[in-house]
């Protein structure tokens, strides 16, 4: 049984003056999906998430959230959705309980939700320091806490891990994962390719505006896997590089005939390493 579109984008272009800034993008996003929305700074990734939102009108095409166009928004969608950006601020005066707490009130969530969130993010110890003086992945975690307090049907997250340590990124990692798990629909956008192989169930690569490739990570990297080679350690320590040749085959099985086989992995390209093919540039450019 398939599951329900929360979010459905069709024939998304955006122009500013003389500059299309998105061309024609089209996707869905189910619920309990993690849909990563991949491209380096400047390829039109905040773009999209302020029209899906309701901040920005596209020039062309349908967006529609939770049944809605995104062109005519009822404030009761933001009530079921949760964004995390890199300009979410908190109240650093306040204690993080307190910050959670106000918008506890907004929302109608029961108090005993602020302790099981903060517990989730790993913050409820410290719950009565002031958020200002968290340090800046405790800061992106209180962010990320008030943004799921509400048990949103839709997440949008903006480079949530950008900048952390790797332990930071591997909890937020953990907790997304736990999210999808209870249904919520995830919308991320990074430049971070393994943690979008990591997390996502499909992924779309944006270049210039334009989505080049769309697709399950793993599938992805396969149909990239033109070279088909494998990297072998015998035992004696020996590191090759094999392919389907047949001098390499004869090889590979007399490795096994004489168990001198200790590892054997395929070589099928990074997310990064297909990005570069479509597209012939670097993520950081």
């Amino acid at each position: 049984m398939q599951t329900k579109v929360l979010l459905h984008l069709e024939h998304i272009s955006k122009r500013y003056q003389s500059e299309l800034a998105l061309k024609d993008i089209q996707m869905d996003l189910r619920e309990g999906e993690i849909l990563g929305f991949l491209g380096p700074s400047g390829a039109g990734k905040t773009t999209t998430i302020k029209i899906i939102t309701g901040q920005l009108r596209q020039t062309s095409g349908e967006a529609k959230i939770l049944g809605t166009d995104t062109t005519n928004i009822d404030e009761s969608i933001y009530e079921k959705i949760g964004i995390v950006s890199d300009n979410s601020g908190i109240y650093a005066k306040m204690t993080v309980w307190k910050n959670l707490q106000i918008f506890a009130n907004i929302w109608q969530v029961p108090k005993p939700r602020i302790e099981e969130v903060l517990r989730q993010v790993g913050l409820y110890e410290h719950r009565k320091k002031a958020a200002g003086k968290l340090s800046k992945g405790q800061t992106q975690r209180l962010v990320l806490a008030r943004a799921v307090l509400h048990r949103p049907r839709i997440l949008f997250l903006d480079e949530p891990t950008s900048g952390l340590d790797p332990a930071t990124a591997a909890a937020i990692h953990k907790m997304l994962l736990d999210l999808r798990q209870e249904g919520m629909a995830v919308f991320l956008t990074t430049h971070n390719m393994e943690e979008a192989t990591k997390l996502c169930d499909a992924v779309a690569l944006l270049n210039n505006g334009e989505i080049v490739e769309f697709g399950p990570p793993r599938e992805l990297c396969l149909k990239y896997n033109t070279k088909k080679q494998y990297r072998v350690l015998t035992g004696d320590g020996k590191e090759e590089v094999l392919t389907q040749a047949p001098d390499d085959i004869h090889r590979l099985t007399g490795y096994l005939q004489q168990d001198k086989l200790l590892s054997i992995h395929s070589c099928e390209p990074s997310l990064e390493t297909v990005f570069l093919e479509v597209t012939g540039r670097d993520l950081n450019n």
